[in-house]
């Protein structure tokens, strides 16, 4: 039986590759798409930092100038996945928060305050859709905070094919969710596709408490939540997961 990864590509393939290590069968189905949108950039604007939620924001300006601007100032990056993206991307200074958007906030007030830049006026590199007021917070708190939109996350309406039949046999055993997004996207394809009760009657491994009550709100009644909001914490709970199955 398999476990279906739900992550957007390339970062779902990444997933998958790690859990085909550890023995596991994978199905994939990506409940977004990437697509990055038309910068409105002042090539003349200065900044002091740049803060970035998603490693998708980075892929968004890999070819854009102000890439090049950006590389050279700090970042301060959700976690270490985006972190490590922006480093492989050519920026110098990158500081991860090893956490969700609230432990970024908090990892910039402390490090530009006591740098004694609480004044600081920061690029925030985002997508379309936020989950939370991040600049507004930030603003809130004496910054000057620029968001450039760079990318959105268009929903898929449906389920690949062989995701349907594997629903459809009793060939799914777990299924791994990374966003309120794309979990919303992965009920409504479910539905839609006829295959909701199967899918909902198996183990949804979540990253965050935001993204469970999405799918207990759906109906599913086997909801883990991830102990913190990163890749290995999800990894355990997909662990525990399945070892109550078992049991």
């Amino acid at each position: 039986m398999a476990v279906l990864v739900t992550r957007p590509n390339p970062d779902g393939e990444t997933t998958a590759a790690r859990l085909r290590a550890g023995g596991y069968e994978v199905l994939l189905a990506p409940m977004l798409k990437f697509e990055p949108v038309a910068l409105r950039d002042d090539p003349d604007a200065d900044y002091d930092a740049v803060i970035v939620t998603s490693a998708n924001a980075l892929r968004a300006i890999a070819e854009q100038p102000l890439k090049r601007r950006a590389a050279r100032l700090p970042l301060f990056a959700v976690g270490d996945h985006t972190a490590s993206t922006a480093a492989d991307a050519g920026f110098a200074t990158v500081i991860s928060a090893a956490g969700d958007a609230a432990a970024l906030r908090d990892l910039v007030l402390t490090q530009l305050k006591r740098s004694r830049k609480k004044a600081a006026r920061l690029l925030y590199l985002a997508g379309t859709d936020l989950s939370r007021d991040l600049a507004g917070e930030l603003k809130a708190e004496g910054f000057d905070v620029v968001t450039q939109t760079t990318y959105r996350m268009a929903a898929m309406s449906g389920l690949p094919r062989d995701t349907r039949e594997a629903f459809a046999a009793n060939g799914i055993e777990a299924v791994l969710h990374y966003s309120g997004r794309s979990a919303q996207a992965f009920v409504e394809a479910a539905r839609a596709d006829g295959v909701e009760i199967s899918a909902l009657a198996i183990p949804q491994c979540c990253i965050s408490a935001t993204v469970a009550s999405i799918l207990r709100d759906a109906g599913a009644n086997q909801v883990v939540v991830a102990a913190s909001p990163d890749e290995n914490a999800l990894f355990g709970a997909l662990e525990r997961a399945l070892r109550r199955r078992m049991a």
